[in-house]
């Protein structure tokens, strides 16, 4: 849903990240892996248990690099395969409300949204996945554009927002997000970095933004602060 001509240019917008920022990926993550590993255990093509806890290392990278990192010693057709399977797990969790937003989503959304402030995300995870998610709670009352790293070729978080930062004429803003991804795409593109010590978080990484959050409460007072003299 897009609520702003692209004609003017904004003063501020949000950028969130999605996977373990507004949505608590950890209550589908274990339940969808398991359902693809058993589908491969079933093909023979797995042997002991599923490998959650190298995922949890990892989670924030695009899929392609996941597929790369668990499964190294596959062909690419099987990788493609194993990636199509856990995205159709991972939405079906979401569509049966197995899932969950971190407390304080839909408030923070709101009370930015009446501050006149544009939503973004701007997420690793493919287009299907976060539609699911923006469908199923219903967050684009809220949100402008939801962009995929699907749509890029580089893979690159920061190609990413810079794509949103071109196309919407952005001056001055946020991205929220809890992996170095993230901050460094804020970095990139010249915006305020605001770092989500969150489930998937690792502090060396959170020690490069330049605001850190343990509830998205905090959000509000962050840019309400950054934004008053602007």
């Amino acid at each position: 849903m897009i609520r702003l001509t692209m004609g003017k240019r904004m003063k501020h917008a949000v950028i969130f990240d999605m996977d373990g920022t507004l949505f608590r990926t950890d209550l589908i993550l274990e339940r969808a892996l398991d359902e693809t590993f058993d589908h491969l255990r079933s093909e023979e093509k797995w042997i002991g248990p599923t490998p959650i806890d190298q995922y949890r290392n990892i989670m924030g990278v695009p899929l392609p690099v996941v597929w790369n990192t668990l499964l190294p010693q596959y062909d690419e057709q099987t990788r493609e395969e194993v990636d199509a399977y856990f995205l159709k797990r991972l939405i079906k969790n979401i569509q049966n409300g197995n899932g969950g937003l971190y407390a304080g989503v839909l408030e923070l959304f709101e009370q930015l949204h009446q501050m006149g402030h544009s939503i973004f995300v701007a997420s690793n995870g493919l287009v299907d996945y976060l539609q699911a998610i923006v469908t199923h709670y219903e967050l684009d009352r809220w949100i402008t554009a939801t962009y995929s790293i699907q749509q890029i070729d580089t893979l690159d978080k920061g190609d990413l927002v810079a794509e949103i930062v071109k196309k919407y004429k952005i001056q001055d803003g946020f991205v929220v997000g809890d992996r170095l991804s993230d901050i460094m795409a804020a970095q990139a593109n010249g915006l305020i970095s605001i770092g989500c010590r969150f489930d998937f978080a690792q502090e060396v990484e959170l020690q490069e933004a330049d605001y850190v959050v343990n509830h998205l409460a905090e959000v509000l007072d962050i840019v309400s602060k950054e934004t008053a003299s602007r």
